[in-house]
């Protein structure tokens, strides 16, 4: 599935490494999946007026304020082993029962919010989560709440839950689908790398965008869940094989974009 202008162009500049992208550049990347130029240009306007792009100089772009800390969330699937705790059993809860459903961009938020950081739902009005991550419950409201959860929701640690409610916590997740996603992606990832030297530059900037980006939302939204809930050594192989391919990434995108270089 080909990207939208918005999410291409804004995933360009979050792997840019503080570099800015050129009009021309995100024209010339737009056409390999077929996105016409005008689209493109009418795109950076819009992003430019709500903040998630800045003009970097004439015709040149670069992230901007608005996009930034979600910019940093996303990149954080690079270190994000290093938050994962070992498991008590303890869980931590967010109950959103008091939290109004009306306003829809603060339910967006909330959802994503809850998403990012691998919470599901244990009935309509509480999520919840295997207190495995580093700071446990203090250290994950304070991330809740940057991700745009409202301040008034409740973030607690749970334990001693009656066990029929405590089996019910543990089946939320498709553990084994999750293991097999992070062999199947992985697998995906070694095949690209193992061919990748006999692609032209255009078809390799344009397969590894796609294959790089589901890899790297798969990792993003990963629940980071615990022993015996997941296999989390097939977890740590899928990442390494990740930031693998991630490095390849770079390097093709450089070559066929100047900007990227800072040239």
């Amino acid at each position: 599935m080909s990207p939208s202008p918005k999410h291409l162009i804004l995933n360009l500049l979050r792997a840019a490494d503080g570099a800015s992208l050129t009009a021309a550049d995100a024209v010339t990347s737009a056409a390999l999946f077929g996105i016409r130029e005008n689209s493109v240009r009418v795109t950076l306007v819009r992003l430019a007026a709500s903040g998630l792009v800045q003009s970097a100089g004439r015709g040149s772009y670069e992230l901007g304020s608005r996009a930034a800390d979600l910019a940093e969330q996303v990149e954080q699937w690079r270190q994000a082993e290093e938050r994962v705790v070992p498991w008590s059993g303890q869980w931590i809860m967010v109950s959103t029962g008091n939290l109004g459903r009306s306003d829809r961009t603060a339910l967006r938020q909330r959802e994503r919010a809850l998403a990012l950081l691998g919470f599901k739902a244990l009935d309509s009005a509480l999520y919840v989560r295997p207190d495995n991550l580093v700071g446990h419950a203090a250290e994950t409201r304070e991330r809740l709440h940057r991700l745009g959860l409202e301040a008034e929701a409740p973030v607690f640690a749970a334990s001693d839950l009656p066990p029929e409610l405590d089996q019910r916590a543990r089946q939320l997740w498709q553990s084994s689908a999750l293991t097999q996603g992070y062999i199947q992606t992985r697998k995906k990832l070694e095949d690209w790398l193992a061919r990748s030297d006999k692609l032209e530059p255009d078809v390799a900037a344009r397969e590894c965008y796609l294959l790089g980006n589901e890899a790297i939302r798969q990792l993003v939204f990963d629940p980071l869940l615990p022993e015996p809930l997941v296999d989390t050594q097939e977890r740590r192989a899928f990442r390494e094989a990740v930031a693998s391919f991630d490095e390849t990434g770079h390097r093709v995108w450089r070559q066929l974009l100047p900007s990227l270089n800072g040239a």
